[in-house]
């Protein structure tokens, strides 16, 4: 009985991660065929030429090696920024007592409901008025705080037992040491988890690196996707395979950190 339960609980996984990772592999397969090819109906799942070269069609139809680069430095200035500020700020809500802290937490929670569109105008007349249009810095600031990662760090940092803040208070620990020596490492899979959210965020959007920069030298990977996208036609093979590449440094970070995500999925109260 036991084992028909397992089976059909291995089963059941099985069907769940192929159905996740055909859409992938759909990915992976059409980047490799020609665009006629893409395009019919109904399609192969394997190519019948396999073209390698559109990987290298692809990296010449815009500069993307400018691209991934200008990625690489807003996503990790954005994982850096959220990662700082969301500690400091989960380290008072968690530790500190001042007054009005659980209605000033409400009100943090509260501003989840607002979606990130309505903050597109008046961040672009901030950065604007700051002369941070077309720099890094109009990439990496809006960005750099998440009331979510506040919250997942929070319930981290309330994971930790109170008799060690305790203890500190009494031994004249200085809260900033106390944040570092301690907290800190005590939280690193809850920390790695926040870190890598606020990485993919960053590496996925469109909107706002298309609103902030006017520029190829400070253009992003998914703005550069959408030179595969003309107003009569869209080249699929080449999108594909622009998208493979754009996808792979994303499933790298994962798996570097996969042991930290699981660790911190326990931890950051993301489980269902």
């Amino acid at each position: 009985m036991r084992i028909s339960r397992t089976a059909a609980a291995h089963l059941l996984l099985l069907s769940g991660a192929a159905v996740t990772a055909f859409p992938f592999l759909w990915m992976l397969t059409s980047s490799l065929k020609s665009n006629v090819e893409a395009i019919r109906f109904p399609a192969a799942l394997v190519p019948h030429d396999w073209l390698w070269q559109n990987y290298a069609r692809a990296l010449a139809a815009a500069p993307f090696s400018r691209y991934f680069l200008n990625s690489l430095i807003q996503s990790t200035g954005v994982a850096a920024c959220v990662t700082l500020t969301s500690a400091l700020a989960a380290y008072a809500f968690a530790f500190l007592e001042f007054p009005g802290r659980r209605i000033l937490f409400g009100a943090f929670i509260a501003t989840l409901l607002v979606p990130p569109e309505i903050t597109l105008i008046p961040n672009f007349v901030v950065i604007t008025a700051l002369h941070w249009y077309n720099t890094f810095l109009a990439l990496i600031i809006p960005m750099g705080a998440s009331v979510l990662s506040v919250f997942l760090l929070r319930q981290v940092f309330l994971g930790i037992p109170r008799h060690l803040w305790d203890a500190a208070r009494v031994d004249g620990c200085p809260p900033g040491y106390f944040l570092r020596r301690i907290v800190v490492p005590l939280s690193r899979p809850g920390l790695a988890v926040v870190a890598l959210l606020a990485f993919l965020r960053a590496w996925n959007d469109l909107l706002w690196p298309l609103v902030a920069t006017s520029t190829d030298n400070m253009r992003t990977v998914q703005v550069g996707l959408l030179a595969f996208s003309q107003n009569v036609s869209t080249d699929y093979t080449l999108l594909m395979a622009a998208a493979v590449m754009v996808v792979l440094p994303t499933a790298g970070a994962f798996l570097l950190a996969q042991r930290q995500i699981i660790e911190g999925i326990g931890t950051t109260g993301l489980r269902g």
